[in-house]
C-alpha cells in the first residue's frame, strides 16, 4: 500500500526537529501529505479554585511547535497541516492521539525520553491500539533518510510478515536488506526463508538471510548487534506478538527495542 498521508508527533522540544526532517524526507519521496499533531503534557491553569484550559504555558508550547512544523514542512507547499490534540493529561493525550492516528497510513513518533513532556507510554499505546504502522525515531542522532539498508526481524509469524509489508513504501530503490531470524537452541528456523528473500527481490531489494541461535545472549541484543553490523538505517519489526512463537516474548522484547533502539524502527502490530 502506498503512503498517502503521514501523521507526525510534534512537541515544543528540540527533538521534534529530527522527527520532522525525516518525515518531510519520506513525504518528498512518496508524495504524501504530512499532518503534525501537537501533543504535550501540561498542568491545568488555575484561577482561584477553578481549573481552566488551555493554560498560557500550553498555548506558548503549541505556538513553538507550530512554528517548528511550518519551518520544516515549507518544502511540501500545501501538503502540510498542523493540529493540536488539545489535552494535557497522559490518558487523554494517548486516547485522542490514537483516535486521530487511525486515519493515516504512517505514524511517526519519537522514542520516549526522560524529563520530556510527553506521555512515556505514548509509542506503546499507539502501536497497540491504532492499527497503523508506527515509525519511532531514536532520541539521539540525526536521520536524513531511511530505507537504503533495512533490517527485517523475521520469524514464521503474522507480525513479521506484516512488518515487512508495511516497510515496502519506505524502502529506497536498490535497497540492501538483511533478514535476521533469531531462535533458541531447540527451535526450528523458518524452512521457507528462501521465499522471504525472493519476495524482497520482487520489490527490488537485494537481501541476504542470517539465522542466529542464541543461548545466553538475548534475542533483542542479537537483533541490535546485527543492525549495527549491517549499518541498518531502518529496522522493521512485528510488535507485541502473542503465542508460543512470538519473536518478542509477549511484549517484553518490543519494550526492550523501544528503550534501546539505535536506528529508526518500524513497528507493526
Amino acid at each position: 500500500m502506498a503512503v498517502v498521508n503521514i501523521l507526525v508527533h510534534v512537541d515544543s522540544k528540540p527533538r521534534t526537529a529530527a522527527r520532522l526532517a525525516l518525515t518531510v524526507r519520506i513525504a518528498e519521496r512518496t508524495g504524501a501529505s504530512v499532518t503534525g499533531l501537537f501533543a504535550e503534557q501540561a498542568e491545568p491553569h488555575r484561577v482561584g479554585s477553578v481549573a481552566s484550559w488551555p493554560s498560557a504555558s500550553y498555548l506558548a508550547a503549541v505556538e513553538a511547535g507550530r512554528q517548528a512544523f511550518a519551518n520544516a514542512t515549507s518544502p511540501l507547499g500545501g501538503r502540510a497541516e498542523f493540529m493540536d490534540v488539545n489535552r494535557g493529561s497522559d490518558a487523554e493525550i494517548a486516547r485522542r492521539f490514537t483516535d486521530i492516528a487511525r486515519n493515516f497510513d504512517l505514524v511517526v513518533l519519537g522514542q520516549t525520553q526522560e524529563d520530556e513532556p510527553v506521555p512515556p507510554k505514548l509509542p506503546e499505546h499507539v502501536i497497540v491500539e491504532s492499527g497503523r504502522p508506527v515509525l519511532v525515531v531514536p532520541y539521539v542522532g540525526t536521520y536524513a533518510d531511511i530505507g537504503q539498508r533495512p533490517l527485517f526481524a523475521w520469524n514464521a509469524s503474522r507480525g513479521s510478515a506484516r512488518a515487512m509489508a508495511d516497510s515496502f513504501p519506505l524502502l529506497a530503490e536498490k535497497a540492501e536488506g538483511l533478514v535476521v531470524e533469531v531462535t533458541h537452541k531447540k527451535e526450528e528456523q523458518d524452512e521457507f526463508s528462501n521465499l522471504v528473500i525472493a519476495r524482497l527481490a520482487a520489490y527490488g531489494v537485494q537481501a541476504r538471510y542470517e539465522h542466529f541461535i542464541v543461548e545466553e545472549i538475548s534475542v533483542m541484543d542479537t537483533l541490535l548487534s546485527a543492525a549495527a553490523d549491517h549499518a541498518a538505517d531502518l529496522i522493521a519489526i512485528g510488535a507485541f506478538d502473542t503465542g508460543t512463537h512470538a519473536l518478542f516474548g509477549h511484549g517484553a522484547g518490543t519494550r526492550y527495542i523501544l528503550a534501546h533502539m539505535t536506528a529508526p524502527v518500524l513497528f507493526s502490530h
